[in-house]
């Protein structure tokens, strides 16, 4: 029966363990969205993982929608995501950048006075976020069919430049309402096209994406991150488990390197059949303890377990959780703040 403390095989490189840092969106990039040192230390400090998975980062200046993420379309970011790959490869670790489309969840305050893009001109609910006073998400504009392969080449674009930065592999962004997502689910994917109405046109952008990012690194070297809960940014669809099914399955087929799902225990959950469908190597997202992670491998419902805010407050998670020794309790206020205070303070055992 694997521990969370026993090496894995992931595509192509081994894992020490089978604690995952999940992407964290940190806000510490600044407006000029290049990473930077204090960045390169956050990462080092966590370099234990078995695998870290880095903040979502834009491929495109259109792709963003938070203030102070980081990028990875121009040769600045290139640089700037160098000083964390060599601190985590200094360290040991090994690092996986997150390419991130965000489509209709921005606001033309992000974009150069642009109006968000998506499948279907269909506005969110709810509010732009962090952003004060409050804000209501725009109506985006609907992408047209012609766009599409400027979106795929955005994403080809950003593998190689994640190549150059020193990365050891990438995972696309398909989840949590953003691009790839917002097409996959028919609440936001209106399209009469082929990339709308039925299960296969929907997914024609996501594997699209990923035969493009494949090609730049090979599918030993990319993962691809999953909610199929549609749990946020006013998602949802009509038959989750044949949509989901549809996309582990095709993606299997490609041999990926592992499926990243963010989806809370519950009945209605759909994680043993992705898996399943899926047939290579599953992580597991959202919520986890050591004792439900560890029940989770012992079952063979995952193969590995991504933790998220236990990273974010606990930089030697690893060692502490195979000592059992207390954990540090995180600073939810400096999530976002800015600076070193919640981000790089918080002690090692």
């Amino acid at each position: 029966m694997p521990s969370l403390f026993d090496p894995l095989q992931v595509g192509d490189i081994t894992l020490p363990n089978r604690l995952v840092m999940a992407p964290l969106t940190r806000s510490r990039a600044g407006s000029s969205r290049v990473p930077n040192e204090l960045m390169a230390q956050y990462y080092r400090q966590r370099a234990t993982a078995g695998l870290i998975i880095t903040e979502a980062t834009s491929v495109t200046p259109m792709g963003v929608g938070y203030a102070d993420t980081p990028g990875i379309w121009s040769a600045e970011q290139v640089s700037g995501w160098t000083l964390t790959t060599r601190a985590v490869h200094e360290a040991g670790g090994r690092i996986f950048l997150q390419l991130w489309h965000v489509g209709r969840i921005s606001h033309p305050r992000f974009l150069d006075g642009r109006q968000p893009v998506a499948p279907s001109a269909i506005a969110p609910e709810g509010f732009v976020s962090l952003v004060r006073p409050q804000v209501a998400y725009p109506v985006p504009r609907a992408l047209a069919r012609e766009e599409l392969p400027g979106i795929i080449e955005a994403y080809r674009q950003g593998a190689r430049n994640a190549r150059a930065a020193g990365f050891d592999g990438v995972e696309i962004h398909g989840a949590n309402g953003y691009l790839l997502d917002q097409f996959l689910q028919d609440r936001s994917n209106q399209r009469t096209d082929e990339y709308g109405g039925s299960i296969a046109n929907r997914a024609r952008l996501m594997l699209e994406v990923a035969d493009a990012v494949m090609a730049e690194w090979g599918a030993g070297r990319v993962g691809m991150h999953l909610s199929p809960r549609g749990d946020a940014h006013t998602m949802g669809d009509s038959d989750p488990a044949a949509l989901f099914g549809h996309v582990a399955a095709q993606l299997g087929l490609r041999g990926l390197a592992f499926l990243c799902v963010r989806e809370h225990a519950g009945p209605d959950r759909l994680g043993p059949a992705l898996k399943a469908a899926f047939g290579g190597v599953y992580i597991a997202n959202e919520g986890f303890t050591f004792e439900s992670a560890t029940q989770a491998l012992a079952a063979g419902e995952a193969d590995a377990v991504a933790f998220g805010r236990l990273f974010i407050a606990n930089p030697d998670l690893p060692r502490r959780l195979k000592l059992g020794a207390p954990l540090n309790e995180p600073d939810i206020p400096g999530f976002y703040a800015g600076g070193a205070k919640g981000y790089t303070d918080y002690p090692s055992l």
